[in-house]
């Protein structure tokens, strides 16, 4: 079963969650917070929905980064914030995708 099909993910949902992932101080945990998506079900998720390179490319880059995970940083203080996320909260999608 996809992970979009278990969690019943619109596409607007799959696509800031991929955004997420791809954003290298967005911890795992913040995407848990907003989708309650664990990281093992982030890295289906990609690998479901990415190209097989750009699966290999994300999976690379993430690996072992500090910054995605919240208790693996050296800094507590000025976590980065997308301008994109300011437009999210509480788990509401962004006023960009209500207009398509």
């Amino acid at each position: 079963m996809k992970i979009s099909e278990k969690y019943n993910l619109e596409p607007e949902e799959i696509d800031r969650i991929i955004e997420m992932a791809w954003e290298d101080r967005t911890p795992f945990e913040a995407i848990w917070f907003q989708y309650e998506l664990s990281e093992v079900d982030v890295i289906t998720l990609m690998r479901q929905e990415l190209t097989k390179k750009s699966w290999k490319k994300w999976r690379e880059r993430v690996q072992g980064r500090a910054t995605k995970h919240r208790k693996l940083r050296t800094f507590t203080e000025g976590i980065f914030r997308s301008s994109r996320q300011k437009a999210i909260s509480t788990n509401s999608i962004s006023k960009r995708h209500s207009r398509r």
